[in-house]
């Protein structure tokens, strides 16, 4: 880490931790540099970085002053799904946002697709090419079965910022962390069995204990805390649960990464009740706090939580490398990656490998978690804008989305289709449950910069729907009986 970022993180943890208050004037650059002992340029960019996070200000001839945090004025409320296991539905409403061609006319609001034009992977691309072109054999032949060995080298290296002490043997490389979810789920469960889920929840996830027979049993989820640890108590003492399947550090689509304190009560929980824990972390090192969030993982002495995560979010989902750290279900979990793909692509797991190793995975992660939180409060001041007043806007602690609940009177399946005359599409709520619910919910993706083409879609997008629930307020049979 740079002497400026090192500067930058100190100054952003005493803000973070209230020795720093909004409206403090912070040290002088002169002050800055005699306490840490830098230089007057290092004491300036450490200051700009603190800018572009929009944690500071710069006042003339004054200095540097804490100001406000873009925060929601109303956050979703706490989810009450059905209390019972359900088969998942979905699947048209799913093909229909993943499967779209892609069209520069269409403005895709809701994937989950991270900024590709960063300025930071162009060596990735270089390396990709520079492989491609040196060629060989063994690039076009299987590696092994468990992946390439100089990646699961790196990612070991990587996961030591999570709390997690793994060896290079711990893990499997997969083809995306869909994969990787789609191994531990059928590992652990077979047709008929349930499985408990946060809610709402990753319509991947979902769709995959629909392809396999099995039920979710949706547990209540705060938007600040995550899953309900009472609500899942209460759950595995009424039902046959076989797995527990969270995003607690960055959750998609909700945002939130659950308190250290109940991630080790999670991992208790499901040791007292000998159930077994798949944590997608795939937007764990997009965390915007420093340190990165542990995982479950880190807490997980007895091998019972499966880790699965990857690329796709960080780098690309078109680069399929996505890797699963299974604990005690190694030797299960690798004959499902048999029966499933065999060895994963080499090529791109020797371009991730070598990106990783030169430093430019943390170089782009450092870049993008400043784009992202920026952006993030660029989004939040536009839903506040052009969205109803009673709108509960999540206030996601890293990754690139966010979740919209809107009054209950809009549907947001219909206002997709109203907005299809303006080429703009979001992610229906209905996607994130098994049963359908959230209809009144969206995600929203952040990461590409949002232009004034953007901020109109999204001041479309909320006049829609302002005219919606005005409607259902006008009209409230007709509404109900759609």
């Amino acid at each position: 880490m740079k002497l400026y970022e090192q500067a930058a993180r100190t100054l952003r943890q005493r803000i973070d931790h209230g020795v720093y208050r909004v409206g403090d004037r912070l040290p002088s650059i002169r002050a800055l540099c005699r306490e840490l002992e830098i230089s007057v340029s290092t004491a300036q960019e450490a200051y700009r970085r603190l800018e572009e996070a929009a944690l500071v200000e710069a006042r003339p001839k004054s200095g540097y002053y804490v100001i406000p945090r873009e925060v929601p004025t109303v956050l979703p409320s706490v989810t009450r799904p059905a209390q019972r296991p359900l088969d998942v539905s979905q699947w048209d409403h799913v093909l229909a946002l993943v499967d779209m061609a892609p069209d520069e006319d269409v403005l895709m609001l809701g994937r989950g697709v991270p900024d590709l034009e960063a300025a930071t992977l162009k060596p990735l691309s270089r390396l990709l090419a520079t492989l491609h072109r040196r060629g060989g054999a063994h690039d076009l032949s299987y590696d092994r079965l468990s992946g390439s060995r100089e990646l699961r080298e790196r990612i070991v290296r990587l996961a030591t910022g999570s709390g997690c002490l793994l060896h290079p043997d711990d893990v499997l490389i997969t083809t995306g962390c869909q994969e990787a979810l789609s191994i531990a789920i059928r590992t652990l469960a077979a047709p008929g069995d349930v499985v408990a889920v946060d809610s709402p929840s990753f319509y991947g996830t979902m769709q995959i204990l629909k392809a396999n027979g099995l039920k979710a049993l949706e547990i209540p989820t705060d938007p600040e805390l995550g899953i309900s640890l009472e609500a899942l108590e209460l759950a595995l003492e009424q039902w046959p649960i076989r797995a527990i399947q969270v995003t607690p550090t960055c959750n998609n689509p909700l945002g939130y990464t659950m308190p250290e304190s109940r991630k080790r009560a999670l991992v208790a929980l499901a040791q007292r009740f000998d159930v077994a824990i798949i944590e997608d972390d795939i937007y764990g090192d997009l965390s915007f706090a420093t340190p990165r969030p542990k995982t479950l993982k880190a807490f997980d002495d007895d091998g019972r939580v499966l880790l699965c995560s990857g690329f796709s979010k960080t780098l690309g989902p078109g680069l399929r490398v996505g890797w699963i750290a299974p604990g005690r279900y190694r030797d299960q979990v690798t004959h499902m990656k048999y029966v499933s793909t065999g060895a994963s692509a080499t090529l791109p797991q020797l371009a991730v490998a070598e990106f990783i190793a030169k430093g430019h995975y943390e170089r782009h992660l450092r870049e993008m978690i400043r784009q992202y939180q920026r952006h993030r409060d660029v989004l939040l001041r536009l839903v506040k804008r052009h969205f109803s007043a009673d709108t509960g806007i999540s206030y996601p602690q890293g990754g690139f989305l966010m979740w919209l609940e809107l009054p209950a009177g809009v549907d947001c399946l219909r206002l997709n289709e109203r907005l299809a005359a303006s080429r703009v599409r979001i992610a229906p709520g209905s996607l994130f449950s098994a049963s359908g619910k959230y209809r009144h919910c969206l995600r929203l993706n952040y990461a590409l910069p949002l232009t004034a083409t953007v901020a109109e879609a999204i001041r479309r997008v909320g006049e829609v729907a302002t005219d919606m629930v005005a409607e259902a307020i006008e009209h409230p049979l007709a509404d109900s009986q759609r």
